[in-house]
């Protein structure tokens, strides 16, 4: 889902990891210029690769510069460019005009670009490194069989909250609708992770198609809109980090950035369930290069790679095999790795029929104005004051026709 990308604050991994890039910190000039004479001739083929913005390792802060790692090993270069929401990635598919041959998407979009054949079927033979893949993480709902899609990141929606104003331990979503917090209550702005929250405290599925569940959930959101002081997404940071709010939910691959820096910040993830997002690796099928494409995925599947990468993306990696890579109190933390109880309360975004997406979007748009109460109480004044203004201009006009007979 979107989330926002910040780097996890990360300590010194193995030099054993035998990167050029890594090692090169080390090594005098000599054999820093002896390393770069290993680097693979180059190919002549340049892919497109379009991520999230602050999602992959770029040698900043000590990380590995992933990108400039997968062309010395090949010899493939790497145009690299971000978006900011599924939405952004979706209309420059969707537009034609994008030449992308790797483009990393959100569970939900994954489903509907392959609902729309806007996906290349991958030749696992190209990516012999998907064995490190958990189980967990094949076949997954959005993409059965993993036929269009590699797991790049997952993470769990959760509820921060700050234990200077807020003394009792929270362990359920409805503290976002408690009034002693009026005012100081954040939510997501978008549809799908609010209505889930919702969702959750209903006991409802996530991809339901039936309208009188999104009806449902919609009234509680609207119960809940005048306690809510804002809905936002990046900007939680700041207010929760300043105490102008007090309790918001967010994804758990930022968890760390809040609890981290705030002594008085606890993360929690509700018992009534969550939802659980996974990031994915795909291919358009207007991609020039799929085979090379595909030799990028597989890189970024090496364990030795995944876990390097993660220790600067700061969300949770698909493969157990990369945790022997990267920082260990990360690797260990349930922020990032939340146990098998709760996981099993969790349930994964698929794409919803157009029909019912519109339903959503129509009733989402109706629980942040405060529901289509007071937008009918506003149209019937409307209506109201225009009814007496054209009733005033029609006894005007009939009483100028009796005086000009």
């Amino acid at each position: 889902m979107k989330k926002s990308r910040f780097p996890y604050t990360k300590k010194a991994y193995s030099l054993s990891l035998g990167l050029c890039t890594v090692l090169c910190l080390a090594l005098s000039p000599v054999q820093a210029v002896l390393a770069a004479e290993n680097a693979a001739p180059d190919r002549g083929v340049t892919i497109n690769v379009y991520n999230w913005g602050e999602y992959i390792a770029n040698g900043t802060d000590d990380s590995l510069d992933v990108n400039a790692e997968f062309t010395r090993r090949t010899g493939i270069q790497v145009n690299y460019t971000t978006f900011d929401s599924n939405e952004a990635l979706y209309s420059k598919l969707a537009g034609g005009g994008a030449d992308y041959d790797v483009i990393i998407p959100s569970d939900y979009m994954v489903s509907r670009l392959i609902d729309e054949n806007m996906l290349a079927e991958l030749d696992f033979s190209n990516i012999p490194n998907f064995q490190y893949i958990d189980e967990r993480f094949r076949d997954p709902d959005y993409d059965p069989g993993s036929r269009y899609s590699v797991p790049y990141t997952w993470g769990v929606v959760g509820l921060f909250y700050n234990t200077d104003y807020i003394e009792e331990e929270i362990t359920s979503w409805t503290a976002l609708w408690d009034d002693r917090y009026a005012g100081k209550i954040l939510m997501f702005d978008n549809p799908r992770d609010s209505f889930a929250i919702a969702q959750f405290l209903l006991g409802q599925p996530l991809n339901t198609t039936d309208e009188t569940h999104w009806t449902e959930a919609a009234a509680l959101l609207k119960q809940q809109k005048p306690l809510v002081q804002a809905y936002v997404m990046d900007r939680i940071f700041d207010k929760m980090e300043s105490s102008e709010a007090w309790i918001a939910p967010y994804y758990s691959g930022d968890a760390a950035i809040l609890v981290e820096n705030n002594d008085n910040i606890r993360f929690v993830v509700p018992e009534e369930g969550t939802n659980y997002f996974v990031d994915a690796m795909c291919i358009p099928v207007t991609s020039s290069h799929k085979a090379e494409a595909e030799e990028y995925i597989n890189f970024l599947c090496d364990p030795e790679i995944a876990g390097a990468n993660m220790n600067y993306v700061g969300y949770s990696t698909p493969e157990s095999a990369a945790k022997a890579y990267m920082d260990e109190e990360m690797a260990e933390s349930p922020l990032y790795y939340p146990g098998d109880e709760t996981l099993a309360r969790t349930q994964v975004f698929v794409n919803l029929p157009e029909d019912t997406s519109r339903l959503v979007d129509r009733l989402w748009a109706e629980a942040k104005m405060g529901g289509p109460g007071e937008s009918a109480v506003l149209a019937a004044i409307i209506l109201g004051f225009l009814g007496v203004y054209i009733s005033i201009l029609v006894y005007k006009r009939q009483k100028r026709r009796r005086e000009l007979a």
